[in-house]
């Protein structure tokens, strides 16, 4: 199976037209009509956006086949994939969330601290949530001095958690 990116996720139904507000994933929200198709997790349904503009903290986009609030309402929280290859290729020092998922996750002595579970941004600056071999996962802050390498090549990063983590 191809491999997938969420690049987006369905709000609440916007007006009665069946618009619906959209919270993009992407570098430049407005990039997120530049896939073609984009398709539910499970990949049993696809959605075209037929046009997209920005309002305050979002975007609000008109998707083919959705016509009315009923039909626009169905679909909140719905999140918004497309296949890997249809996204550009990150530079050098960049890379994509879904890449950092699944790797392990060492001090800079070579300790395991655990696996990347997710990456999350609840408006503070993002978060890496690790899944140690045992215990609660952590949260750690996704920035250069708690997080000083990213080596996906390798499949590992290198974290300076709090001790007790």
């Amino acid at each position: 199976m191809t491999a997938r990116v969420c690049i987006a996720q369905i709000g609440a139904a916007h007006g009665v037209r069946g618009e619906v507000r959209l919270k993009a994933f992407t570098e430049d929200p407005l990039n997120v009509a530049r896939y073609g198709p984009l398709e539910s997790e499970d990949g049993t349904r696809r959605f075209e956006i037929e046009a997209v503009r920005p309002a305050k903290d979002m975007l609000v986009a008109r998707l083919k086949g959705v016509t009315d609030r009923d039909a626009a309402e169905r679909l909140t929280n719905l999140r918004l994939y497309v296949s890997r290859e249809r996204l550009p290729k990150p530079a050098a020092d960049e890379f994509y969330h879904a890449d950092l998922v699944g790797l392990t996750v060492t001090r800079q002595n070579g300790e395991t601290v655990g696996t990347v579970k997710a990456v999350h941004n609840f408006g503070a600056g993002e978060l890496i949530e690790i899944e140690p071999p045992s215990g609660a996962t952590i949260m750690l802050p996704f920035d250069e001095s708690t997080v000083p390498v990213v080596d996906i090549a390798n499949g590992k990063i290198v974290a300076e958690p709090p001790v007790d983590a």
